[in-house]
């Protein structure tokens, strides 16, 4: 364990507001490490290490591999690379997207645990959907403190609304007031913090998931042993799908390594409907097109009956594309916030 505290924070949609808040909060030579995993694209460079180096006193920059985790440092992950805490250094890879995201917080928030265990605090920002909930709950699993962005504070209230519905949070406050909340919480000196005993399993398990995020291979790792095989499929690449649970939590991982929460399974299977439904449209309108064009040879060369034929099944095809069109226009993509907000209505 290191001799200081590790902050880890999570944020999306709505994060970068609160995350300057508290770069600009933070005291020169803040005595704890603190790790930001934030959704940003793959194909653009990320500028966030730079802006929170300008709002406040500490040093901000996106860590190397094998570089040393040091206190009173802001570290933010690079784009399209997960950000790891291995026995006090960092770890970047492109290991497989949770949550149809790299970086991914559950990552980050999951190493963290098993490596810095009660000596790390984990922090839930503004975002989307519920990334970071599975990682907050083993950050307070392996007992650590787990804090999330006041759900009225926050722009997008579904990840710090996920996390206080799965998680026991030690704190709730809002973006204003967190700088001196960790200021407070990592003056406790380390060697008070408790000893707390997890399962070999849950050890175990997370060790493995935290290796997945490392360096692949999940199924050799034995993630096909992690839970009950579902009959869910990968939407990213059309692995078998194996239930995890945490404590009330339903997650899963597919035998390649990519990882899902049962709310961003759901967004990616019914998004899936569209394309498959497209997919099936286009295949109907290459029939159609190609029935026409052969019907027309038939007819050059004479033969009617069998010109008309093709013709006729060429309009069915056209009709059934419409059919199909009607069921794209109609599809929804769901999510836990989508289904909330309906069933408020009804």
């Amino acid at each position: 364990m290191l001799p200081f505290r590790v902050v880890v924070i999570g944020a999306s949609a709505g994060g970068l507001t609160p995350l300057i808040e508290l770069a600009a909060g933070l005291p020169e030579g803040f005595p704890a490490a603190v790790c930001i995993v934030t959704h940003i694209p793959a194909y653009a460079p990320s500028a966030l290490a730079e802006i929170l180096g300008r709002a406040g006193p500490l040093p901000a920059s996106q860590p190397a591999s094998g570089e040393a985790v040091l206190p009173g440092q802001i570290y933010c992950a690079s784009p399209d690379h997960h950000l790891l805490i291995e026995d006090g250094q960092f770890c970047v890879t492109k290991g497989p997207k949770e949550n149809r995201v790299r970086p991914a917080v559950d990552t980050l928030f999951r190493s963290a645990a098993y490596s810095e265990g009660a000596n790390v605090i984990g922090v839930i920002l503004s975002g989307l959907l519920d990334d970071g909930t599975s990682g907050l709950w083993t950050i307070k699993h392996f007992g650590g403190v787990a804090v999330v962005q006041d759900v009225q504070d926050a722009e997008y209230d579904s990840m710090p609304q996920s996390a206080l519905g799965q998680v026991k949070v030690d704190h709730s406050v809002r973006a204003a007031d967190l700088a001196a909340l960790l200021v407070r919480l990592c003056a406790e000196p380390v060697e008070t913090l408790p000893e707390v005993n997890v399962s070999e399993d849950d050890r175990r398990r997370v060790g493995i998931e935290v290796s997945i995020a490392s360096s692949g291979h999940a199924f050799r790792k034995g993630v096909m042993a992690f839970g009950k095989v579902t009959p869910q499929t990968c939407p990213d690449c059309g692995g078998v799908l194996v239930e995890i649970k945490e404590g009330g939590f339903t997650r899963y991982r597919c035998h390649t390594g990519h990882a899902y929460t049962g709310d961003t399974l759901l967004v990616s299977v019914t998004e899936a409907i569209e394309d498959k439904l497209w997919q099936t449209m286009r295949a109907l309108e290459e029939a159609s097109m190609l029935l026409e064009h052969t019907g027309k040879d038939f007819a050059a060369a004479g033969n009617a009956r069998l010109a008309e034929e093709y013709t006729r099944k060429a309009r069915e095809m056209e009709a059934r594309t419409k059919l199909i069109f009607q069921d794209i226009v109609e599809n929804k993509s769901l999510s836990v916030q989508k289904l909330e907000h309906e069933a408020s209505k009804a």
